[in-house]
């Protein structure tokens, strides 16, 4: 604990050491159910399904159709960065933490049922990437108070595994949404209406179902965890007054914990890497590997299970070891796994007198990605709500979020740049596999910037001023 104080400062303890000692495992199974009803969005909307439509040849065809997507969630994350510190300050001095969570979650809930409307045309492009790109947006406010509620939730002793809980939740919430979109719409099991692909209806029908399967599973964490106390700190600010005071408590943060301030700026970097490896990982396997959607949904199945698998054991691990050996070994196994795709690509190969075919590259070493993905996304939030100051945990990972989105911008544009880059160099639909260099390169920046930031056990708590 810092015990250094300005004459401003407040709050010199983390609020999870100042929280509750004992954790209640009915609120961590709300807090963990929304994280199993998002993964409707994250896995089915943004990875697996609704956006390998949306790059399909019926919008134009996957380079083309790559890019606008990638463009558009490089402004998305333009507007959280601007956005996110300060709504996650305001639902902290406010006691709206809840109430946002469910605000931003019911916006998300809308902006994927009104992705029905998109039909398979190209003039259709653009509203399908701004309803996910808008989609993100609110997904991201909504996940600056979700991951806030971690200290609420957890105690210094379990913060690890209930992180990694909540992830792996997530993987697993995942997996069954994608088999009942894989038995209801894609290969349907029996006869519907919903199983016609007419339009594209099948599709654009999955757009309802996980509006659905989001909104009713983020219900449980609204009525089971306690809303905040108000705080006097800062209250009554107006929205531009609140942006002084958040310049004035990031100097703060610079001048008591500045490896605070380090690990948000080099997980901004590794967590961008992260996000793109799942935003464009079902894109490259349709469009690189030749994976029919099906194809695409199973391997997103055994993808989320490998997935889950790892976030737990992260999770144990992380209390164990800390999270910065977490995230480190995390990343170096991204790195391997990554190249590799890269270097063998769809091509088919000889090994120990073996054939080896491209779509096995991409299974084997795809699946070494959904395993270290998770613990390095569990980790990194469990790390900081350690650095928390007690009472400032949204304005934290508002900043979180905001360092994150700060360079948002950066895996997706060097995915596209890498893309126009190849394309005049290669056969025609070979360019996107050149996408994943971009992502790696963002991946090994990130690790290069977290080598020498201070786990938290050796960073003191940062002193905040009250306004």
């Amino acid at each position: 604990m810092n015990s250094a104080a300005a004459p401003e400062a407040t709050h010199p303890a983390s609020e999870l050491e100042s929280g509750s000692q004992a954790s209640h495992k009915g609120r961590i199974l709300a807090w963990a159910a929304w994280d199993w009803g998002s993964a409707a969005f994250n896995a089915v909307m943004t990875t697996f399904v609704f956006t390998v439509y949306l790059t399909s040849n019926a919008f134009g065809g996957e380079d083309q159709a790559s890019a606008v997507l990638g463009g558009a969630l490089a402004i998305a994350g333009a507007a959280v960065a601007l956005l996110a510190p300060v709504t996650g300050q305001r639902s902290d001095t406010g006691g709206h933490r809840k109430l946002w969570l469910g605000v931003n979650t019911a916006a998300v809930a809308l902006l994927t049922a009104l992705c029905f409307f998109v039909f398979p045309r190209p003039e259709f492009l653009l509203l399908g990437v701004t309803l996910i790109a808008l989609a993100n947006v609110f997904f991201e406010f909504a996940g600056v108070n979700y991951n806030a509620m971690l200290t609420q939730i957890s105690t210094p002793q379990n913060i690890g595994k209930v992180s990694g809980f909540g992830w792996g939740m997530g993987y697993l919430g995942g997996i069954v949404a994608l088999l009942a979109v894989l038995q209801l719409f894609v290969q349907p099991s029996f006869e519907w209406f919903g199983a016609s692909t007419a339009d594209g209806l099948n599709i654009r029908l999955v757009a309802v179902f996980s509006a659905l399967w989001f909104f009713i599973f983020a219900l449980p964490v609204m009525f089971a965890v306690p809303e905040l106390p108000r705080s006097k700190q800062g209250a009554g600010l107006g929205f531009l007054a609140s942006y002084g005071l958040l310049v004035r408590r990031i100097k703060a943060i610079y001048r008591t914990s500045p490896h605070t301030i380090y690990f948000l700026l080099a997980s901004a970097v590794f967590r961008d890497g992260l996000a793109a490896v799942f935003t464009f990982g079902g894109i490259i396997a349709a469009g690189t590997f030749g994976f029919e959607l099906k194809d695409v949904i199973f391997f997103a199945i055994f993808g989320n299970v490998v997935a889950a698998a790892g976030a737990v054991l992260g999770g144990f691990l992380d209390d164990r070891i800390g999270p910065k050996a977490v995230i480190t070994g995390s990343l170096i196994g991204l790195l391997v796994a990554g190249t590799a795709i890269l270097v063998l690509g769809n091509d088919n190969h000889s090994f120990l007198g073996m054939e080896w075919a491209g779509t096995t590259t991409f299974w084997i070493f795809g699946l070494f990605l959904c395993l270290f993905v998770g613990p390095a996304q569990s980790s990194s939030r469990a790390y900081l709500a350690r650095l928390a100051p007690a009472g400032e945990s949204g304005e934290l990972f508002g900043l979180y979020a905001t360092t994150g989105r700060a360079v948002s911008f950066l895996a997706p544009a060097l995915f596209t740049l890498c893309i126009a880059i190849a394309a005049p160099l290669v056969e025609p639909g070979e360019a996107q596999r050149w996408g994943i260099l971009g992502i790696m390169a963002v991946l090994l920046v990130g690790l290069l910037l977290l080598l020498p930031v201070k786990a938290p056990d050796k960073t003191e708590i940062a002193v905040v001023p009250a306004v």
